[in-house]
């Protein structure tokens, strides 16, 4: 299968928590930043902080098939705000600027905010046969170095009065992987990616200081040509004991892609096999945890001044910001109520036809005063005492009967869509959100004329 084809769920594990709502560096949340995958120089030597992500999976295939590792993390730069002592016209082009670095500042309307960035990085190995690496691992070091940029900032008039300035420290690591053969046509691969970066002595003790010569959010993608991974999730039955004996140190391999498995997704974060997109995402939300219809609403609502920072904390979010006000009422539409099974496809649900109360109204129930209750029949609202804070929203509502069921175990529940909710189509449809189950002794019927 084609790499690119995966790449937008790869994509979505590398910037998993890169910025979460409120979407602002002055929020709580996101000052405590790169949580997943987090891949430590082996100096460090803090409990809890690993410097080894190691993956074990296993593969089917001849002596022809051949595996590739792409592992990709992000590299946390720095980024500051820096206020020049005497505006120039151009910044010096081998000395550093005079200037001092300052939390933020605002030029003719623009906001400069001291923020974390970062630098996606990818080391690829292969393709290798397993047979290659079985007697020795194939060992790749790997270097990036440091760089520190200086981007100036003009006022109205053109002179540059600030700067940005990026800095990324040097980072090592080591990529490592074997195979070891279990039958003729089945091999155990392990693949790792180990920290290296040397510290000096008070980067060693200081956590944020290691952070910025860490590997950040790190997964492995594999392909295989001519060959097959095996699910570790759902093993067949010869294989289901040699992959529960499968290890693996901060990674949960998973299959992605076509049903051939021929790649797996090595991720920090705990996914089911085949993970997909949903089609209806306008795009990323950083948080796959989230709903984003809800974290549209959210963005939609909040104040100028909130996004104004939100757009000032760098590309992404700006990119964020602009498509979430450009969503149509179409594209909305498409981000609510959506049913999935648990192949994330989406259902063959097909909602009851729509009508006028009339043309539904059968008699499908009694209650116990001697009135009878029947789908499109008006009730008022009485829930329990003692019920959750929705029972205590929708009390005394109005509501239209849409269903009456019994479950295995012979009680009736009433499904009920509220008069006054603009989505009640929604609920009348069977979707969540808008339909709501009540006990036969919390519903009450009323008479033709009464309520709203």
């Amino acid at each position: 299968m084609k790499l690119d084809s995966i790449r937008a769920i790869a994509n979505a594990v590398l910037y998993e928590g890169y910025i979460l709502y409120p979407y602002r560096p002055s929020s709580i949340k996101n000052r405590q930043r790169w949580t997943f995958g987090g891949v430590f120089p082996k100096a460090f030597d803090q409990q809890g902080d690993a410097s080894r992500m190691e993956t074990q999976v296993l593969l089917r295939g001849g002596e022809q098939a051949a595996f590739k590792v792409h592992f990709r993390f992000l590299q946390v730069m720095t980024r500051e705000v820096g206020q020049l002592t005497t505006p120039a016209q151009e910044l010096p082009e081998e000395d550093e600027p005079a200037l001092t670095r300052v939390p933020s500042l605002h030029v003719d309307g623009r906001e400069l905010l001291a923020w974390e960035e970062a630098i996606e990085r990818e080391i690829v190995i292969g393709p290798l046969r397993p047979a290659d690496v079985q007697v020795a691992a194939s060992v790749t070091p790997f270097c990036f170095k440091g760089a520190r940029e200086f981007e100036p900032v003009r006022d109205r008039s053109g002179r540059i009065v600030a700067a940005l300035i990026r800095t990324s420290q040097t980072i090592e690591g080591v990529v490592e992987a074997k195979a070891e053969m279990l039958s003729p046509d089945v091999w155990r691969l392990t693949i790792g990616i180990e920290n290296v970066t040397p510290l000096s002595g008070a980067v060693r003790d200081e956590r944020a200081r290691a952070q910025l010569r860490a590997f950040t959010s790190t997964h492995a993608i594999l392909t295989v040509k001519d060959g097959a991974f095996v699910s570790l999730l759902d093993p067949p039955d010869d294989l289901r004991e040699a992959a529960g004996q499968c290890r693996n140190v901060g990674a949960f391999p998973v299959l992605v892609g076509g049903r051939d498995n021929s790649a797996m997704l090595s991720s920090p974060i705990i996914l089911y096999d085949h993970p997909a997109i949903a089609p209806e995402s306008p795009g990323d939300l950083f948080d796959g945890t989230e709903i984003d219809e809800i974290l549209t609403l959210r963005i939609l609502a909040m104040t100028d001044a909130e996004k104004r920072e939100m757009a000032s904390v760098d590309a992404r979010a700006r990119a964020l910001l602009e498509r979430t006000h450009a969503l149509t009422a179409e594209d909305m539409a498409r981000l609510h109520g959506v049913m999935r099974n648990h192949q994330s496809q989406a259902s063959e649900f097909e909602p009851p036809p729509m009508g006028g109360d009339h043309e539904k109204l059968r008699l499908v129930s009694l209650l116990e005063t001697g009135r009878s209750l029947c789908v499109g029949a008006r009730v008022r609202l009485r829930p329990k005492s003692g019920g959750d804070i929705m029972d205590i929203v929708l009390k005394d509502k109005i509501a239209v009967v849409e269903a009456i069921e019994r479950d295995f175990e012979d009680r009736i529940h009433v499904a009920v869509t509220l008069v006054d909710d603009p989505g009640r189509d929604l609920g009348a449809a069977g979707f969540p959100g808008h339909r709501f189950f009540f006990s036969q002794e919390e519903i009450e019927p009323i008479a033709v004329g009464d309520g709203p």
